[in-house]
């Protein structure tokens, strides 16, 4: 499979010029003849909806998603956008797929920021679920949608869902909190985790560019099911990095050291259970 990381910087709250340089990316991709390419999280209306006036949600079935799908030709598109998603009133920080110009996936975002500058639970909805997602060429994939990824217990639940690509969509801004972590080294970190322990390929797409108090600073990168970082972007550089990835390493990976196949689901569910019964769900 070739994926290509689609690391661009977005306009706040023109989504029209946003759709224009995804088309951009998605030419560049598939002169490649990239499989999929993965933009990332919030592209199409700049991370902080919160400073725009005008509504900036769409559904997935937006004409002007689908017509960016269909450029695709027969490749898939994970490209992330503020839902107005039913049911309801609710509005979503969500990350659709698409294959064959066709929507295949919607990931909502499950752990929303509640804390400054990010403050996104007052304006999304947190996603229900967390799903898996059958994609070409036989493949299975999952979305954990930046700060999603800071739950370990996603990308568990995602591997036993069948995941075994990782697209890690983000708006990492490194001057959040530059007292405390090096955004860089805590995403290569978490990463490459991932990547080693659940034994599958991690696809993260981070934003470049400067908008308001944010500094997005790029670095996205694909990990090995060995934890082995095999493509990077530079940092703060409007970049599409494409790389090769061998699915058979899963299985091979898998076999050498069966650390997937021994979840002990049945444990898990009982100890949760427990849990929640001593008060432990919020």
């Amino acid at each position: 499979m070739r994926i290509s990381l689609a690391q661009l910087d977005s306009r706040l709250g023109d989504i029209d010029v946003n759709i224009e340089l995804a088309h951009g990316a998605v030419a560049r991709a598939a002169a490649e003849s990239s499989d999929v390419v993965v933009f990332p999280e919030l592209f199409l209306s700049g991370y902080s909806v919160g400073e725009v006036d005008a509504d900036l949600s769409m559904r997935p079935d937006d004409p002007r998603i689908e017509k960016l799908a269909q450029a695709a030709g027969s490749g898939g598109v994970a490209v992330g956008f503020t839902e107005a998603g039913p049911p309801g009133p609710h509005t979503y920080n969500s990350t659709a797929y698409y294959e064959a110009g066709r929507l295949v996936h919607v990931h909502r975002k499950l752990y929303l920021p509640a804390y400054a500058p990010f403050e996104e639970r007052n304006h999304f909805t947190p996603g229900p679920r967390l799903r898996a997602f059958d994609a070409k060429p036989d493949t299975r994939m999952a979305v954990l949608c930046c700060n999603d990824a800071w739950q370990p217990q996603l990308a568990f639940l995602a591997t036993q869902d069948g995941a075994q690509v990782m697209l890690v969509p983000a708006a990492s801004s490194q001057s959040s909190f530059p007292e405390h972590y090096d955004s860089h080294e805590y995403w290569q970190d978490i990463t490459r985790f991932y990547g080693r322990m659940f034994q599958l390929f991690v696809v993260f797409v981070n934003r470049v560019g400067v908008e308001g108090r944010f500094h997005f600073w790029g670095g996205s990168h694909v990990v090995d099911p060995w934890g082995n970082i095999i493509a990077e972007a530079a940092r703060d550089e409007e970049q599409v990095v494409t790389a090769d990835i061998d699915l058979a390493e899963i299985r091979r990976r898998r076999r050498q050291v069966p650390l997937v196949k021994e979840a002990r689901l049945g444990l898990i569910q009982r100890e949760i259970t427990r849990l929640l019964d001593e008060g432990g769900d919020l």
